[in-house]
């Protein structure tokens, strides 16, 4: 017999083969790691202690690169080079030109930009100025039997090279060159070879050892007793039944032995287990939790279980089709015909009449059963009751149509997107009302084309994470535009994706009346500071009528006129003309009529602009304005319009606080003043107006905000100022609260999110 038959029929030969075969895998890849292990870890060593010498350089020669003192840096770089393990070191400019070495014939060189440690950060165009430690390093060979490792480093340009006297490196100027230190591995590399040698000594020993030890334990323990279990299983194979095979051990081999030799005793045993087997199986066809049958080729029930029998009327010998379905003849389309047929399993799902009368529904499986030749002698019938499922499928159709039919009559537009693309899935009845589109218009189109061309790009980014939009511009199939307010809903629910559910809410006829609301509350503060703006436009009248006056009685006079007193006169004119046509500019812009449009202000310009228009009120009354005023604010998002109008309210509130408490003192107090303070605060440009007046009680505080309500006389406030107001400053992102102690004055105090950039809060 050959080796290779003698292997494959000795099953010691294949155990001692295979785990010799595995240990030699094993220890050859445990030596492979640990070497491949050891050089990485001293090849990373290196690496960082070559990294460091290059800060330690850098860091040596930074003084003197300030000073511009070559003599130095040629002497550090000449004394680290001294080491033994370094093999180069040199200073590269932006060019490329070698400007400091350790071997002086390599200054002044320029190296190939594109070559050589120079490609580490110029691969590209620009050229890289941050680069990792591991790109900027690279190993090429010596040519004297070892390898090199190189670092290169950049030498960024840094404020005092920027600024100081004696450099000219512009401040946008990162990089002025780099380092490139250059040491040996010739000790590192003999060290790696020697423990690898060593790693692969030791990976030798041990396996030998270790094939011997298993070449004793397999002869010994394996190889010997199991030719004593072979020999057992012989003699109970010919029907020896009382032959004991030596079972003195208490291993695997000893608890086989134990197995063969029951084996004999329970060959007797599995015949009584089997009738019992045949019993419980019996047991479980008649308890099962379904219907079973079994039918022959003519459709008769030979067995059923106990579930069948108690559903349906029938006897052993009866037709399936008679007890399933009262019929007279077999079904047209039968389960248990086709299983005869071909031979295979067949489900489906069928209604038929229960014992009492009642409607069944039941899932079937039917599956042939063969004889010892292979021929279908009788078919199996399983069926599961499924008439509760179908009558809760029935009640959840009904309820389906119930919620769709809820969604429909919503009053208000309901969307609903796919979470990615944000095209519409569907809608309901309510989008054709107030949209004009029929819903096989819109559904598959994208819901930003319901948005004006510009806003669309700023809400495809935040309609995955926002819940609630207010005032939205949306356009209708006929071109008119809608505010709407939009709420956001996620849903996961969505058959097959993520969806997002929107609801819109038309508010366009609800902001126009805002508007007038708005626009009259401006006639109303305008009419109120009629007597200050005459008072104002009188000034320049009074400048202008005296200065004619005085050109028509010289002219009558037929005196002349000095030229220099000609030319300071008309431009006394023009200035107060200039002053007259600006208050009736502003005049006109506060009382215009327009759309809410936030953009970029500075709210102590809208504060200056509300004043004023304001300020000869407040003197007339004599009324002094406080300024603290915070420079360099940052900017707000804001209509600066409409936020003029809410500082306007806020300093007519002041002075009819100041003269209400002049009135019920009789008589006017010095020191009374409205104070204006402007300050930043938790990223937010706030805004206090307080007076001096009465306060307001505690008692009215929080009703301060609401429509109509107010404090003053009848006849003397609508109760609109503050509500306005409020409204305003909530359409611009801030907020507005009023604090007093009902004794000392109150102060109201509006606040905005900053802006740190173009439409970016902070």
């Amino acid at each position: 017999m050959s080796l290779t038959q003698t292997i494959r029929s000795s099953l010691v030969s294949k155990l001692i083969l295979t785990v010799g075969l595995t240990l030699l895998v094993s220890i050859s890849t445990w030596a492979y790691f640990n070497i491949s292990t050891q050089r990485e870890k001293w090849m990373a060593e290196i690496v960082q202690t070559t990294d460091r010498l290059t800060s330690t350089i850098k860091l040596g020669t930074h003084y003197a690169m300030m000073l511009n003192s070559r003599d130095d840096i040629n002497q550090i770089i000449n004394n680290i080079a001294n080491l033994e393990e370094i093999n180069n070191i040199r200073i590269y400019n932006k060019q490329g030109e070698i400007k400091f070495s350790n071997q002086p014939t390599e200054v002044e060189k320029k190296t190939n930009i594109k070559a050589e440690a120079c490609y580490i950060c110029h691969r590209t165009e620009p050229p890289l100025t941050d680069v990792e430690l591991m790109e900027r390093t690279r190993i090429f060979d010596s040519g004297r039997g070892y390898r090199l490792l190189g670092i290169i480093s950049p030498i960024r340009n840094e404020t005092g090279c920027a600024t100081d006297a004696c450099h000219v490196h512009p401040e946008d100027k990162q990089i002025l060159g780099a380092l490139d230190v250059v040491v040996s591995l010739e000790k590192t590399d003999s060290q790696i070879v020697q423990a690898g040698k060593g790693i692969i000594g030791l990976a030798v020993i041990v396996f030998l050892l270790t094939s011997a030890i298993i070449f004793f334990i397999v002869f010994e323990f394996v190889s010997q007793p199991v030719k004593q279990l072979i020999k057992g299983t012989r003699q109970i194979g010919r029907g020896n039944l009382d032959y004991r095979v030596s079972a003195d051990r208490h291993d695997e081999i000893g608890q086989l032995a134990e197995a063969i030799n029951e084996m004999g005793k329970q060959i007797g045993e599995k015949q009584s287990a089997l009738n019992k087997q045949r019993d419980e199986y019996q047991t479980l066809f008649e308890r099962a939790p379904c219907m079973i049958t079994v039918q022959d080729r003519e459709f008769k029930l030979l067995r059923y279980n106990q579930e069948f029998a108690e559903r349906f009327d029938t006897r052993v010998g009866g037709y399936c089709y008679q007890a399933y379905k009262g019929r007279d003849e077999k079904c047209t389309d039968c389960p248990v015909e086709k299983t005869f047929v071909d031979g295979r399993i067949h489900t489906g799902e069928e209604m038929g009449i229960n014992k009492d009368g009642t409607e069944a529904h039941w899932i079937f499986r039917t599956s042939p059963i063969f004889d010892s030749h292979g021929e279908v002698v009788a078919a199996m019938e399983m069926s599961l009751d499924i008439t509760r499922r179908e009558i809760l499928e029935k009640e959840l159709e009904k309820s389906e149509r119930k919620y769709h039919e809820i969604f429909n009559n919503i009053p208000n537009p309901v969307f609903v997107l796919d979470f990615e693309t944000l095209r519409i899935l569907d809608c309901n009845e309510s989008v054709s009302h107030d949209y004009g589109y029929e819903k096989s218009e819109i559904l598959d189109t994208s819901f930003l084309d319901l948005f004006v061309a510009d806003d669309r790009e700023p809400f495809a980014r935040q309609l995955r994470s926002a819940t609630i939009f207010n005032q939205v511009k949306h356009r209708g199939k006929d071109g008119r535009t809608l505010f709407v307010n939009i709420r956001i809903s996620p849903s996961d629910d969505y058959p097959g994706r993520k969806a997002l559910l929107i609801t819109t809410s038309d508010i366009t006829k609800r902001l126009e009346a805002e508007q007038q609301l708005i626009q009259a509350s401006k006639m109303a503060t305008l009419g109120e500071m009629a007597t200050g703006i005459a008072h104002e436009l009188n000034q320049p009248l009074s400048v202008i009528k005296t200065t004619t006056s005085f050109f028509i009685k010289k002219i009558r006079s037929a005196e002349t006129i000095d030229a220099d007193i000609l030319s300071r006169m008309l431009l006394k004119v023009d200035k107060n003309v200039d002053r007259a046509t600006n208050i009736i500019n502003h005049m006109r812009q506060f009382a215009r009529k327009s759309d809410v449009q936030l953009e970029r202000v500075q709210i102590n310009e809208v504060l200056e602009r509300a004043f004023e228009i304001f300020s000869q009120q407040l003197k007339v009354r004599g009324i002094e304005v406080m300024w603290d005023l915070a420079v360099e604010l940052p900017p707000i998002l804001a209509d600066p319009g409409r936020l003029e109008q809410v500082f306007i309210n806020l300093l007519l509130n002041a002075r009819d606080a100041i003269e209400e408490k002049w009135d019920r003192s009789g008589r006017q107090s010095d020191g009374d003043q409205i104070t204006i303070t402007t300050y930043t605060e938790d990223e937010k440009v706030a805004v206090d107006v307080a007076d001096t007046g009465n306060g307001i009680p505690e008692t009215v505080i929080g009703k301060l905000f609401e429509p109509f309500f107010t404090t003053k006389e009848v006849g003397k406030g609508t109760g609109l100022g503050l509500s306005i107001s409020y409204g305003i400053v909530k359409d611009c992102g801030g907020s507005i609260e009023a604090l007093s102690d009902g004794r000392h004055g109150a102060c109201f105090t509006v606040a905005f999110p900053a802006l740190k950039s173009k439409n970016e809060l902070y």
